[in-house]
């Protein structure tokens, strides 16, 4: 006599259908309309890493180079040759670097408010893309929970129409669907920010080199002939214009 236990789990074998392994294309087409959405936003994600990353480098954002570079002018030509060579160089650095530059002979409080600007606008162009990844980040996973609740309901409505009760095995595929869509957004997501951060990052390192590289004119200016005396603020001027949109 056969054990019902093991006639039962033979039916459900042969009903479920068979998942061959290593058929993620498959498993992805079996995800629902809800994986449309999870795709395009992981497309998104990808064309805006790519063109921040390209954006972001140290050589577009104003290199170490380029900084002694100004201070070298500085030292050997005066503020005039300085602010020549950041004129020349259409880089972030040579910018917020020119913005002091430009206004030596004003109080301290007016350039301090023209270091603070310089760098504010900087650093918003240069994390304005940085949102969407944020977005997408957020969105990808209540996407793939949208698919699974939705998944859920479809395979239970099955259920009751097909007057399934005490037979798990009708609800093994639903609910295998619905979770194909979580798990994808999950995969969206979790790269998603890890981009963002480490994009967010190099801002960062650049919010730190612009400081470090204002410390060091400071000096320069302050022992500059005909100088106003205030010289630029120190690098806490550069920090307190950029914090507030690198933190956003």
């Amino acid at each position: 006599m056969l054990n019902p236990t093991l006639a039962q789990a033979n039916s459900a074998s042969s009903i479920l259908p068979e998942i061959e392994p290593g058929s993620v294309l498959d498993m992805l087409l079996n995800g629902g309309p809800m994986m449309i959405p999870i795709a395009l936003s992981s497309v998104l994600a990808l064309g805006y890493f790519v063109e921040r990353s390209v954006r972001l480098t140290e050589g577009n954002l104003g290199s170490k180079r380029l900084g002694r570079k100004v201070l070298d002018s500085v030292r050997s030509g005066g503020p005039s040759e300085g602010l020549a060579l950041c004129e020349r160089e259409s880089r972030p650095l040579s910018r917020v670097l020119g913005s002091g530059l430009r206004r030596l002979d004003v109080p301290d409080l007016e350039r301090t408010k023209a270091v603070e600007d310089a760098g504010s606008r900087e650093v918003k162009r240069l994390s304005g893309n940085l949102r969407p990844l944020v977005v997408i980040g957020m969105l990808a996973p209540l996407l793939g929970l949208l698919g699974t609740v939705w998944g859920m309901i479809e395979a239970f409505s099955q259920i009751a129409t097909a007057d399934g009760l005490g037979k798990p095995e009708l609800l093994a595929g639903g609910i295998s669907q619905a979770l194909i869509t979580t798990a994808a957004g999950l995969c969206v997501a979790i790269p998603t920010q890890a981009a963002y951060y480490w994009l967010r990052g190099r801002i960062d390192r650049f919010v730190h080199r612009t400081e470090d590289f204002y410390l060091e004119l400071t000096d320069l200016l302050r022992e500059a002939p005909g100088s106003s005396g205030g010289g630029l603020p120190a690098g806490a001027a550069v920090r307190a214009g950029v914090d507030e949109e690198v933190g956003a």
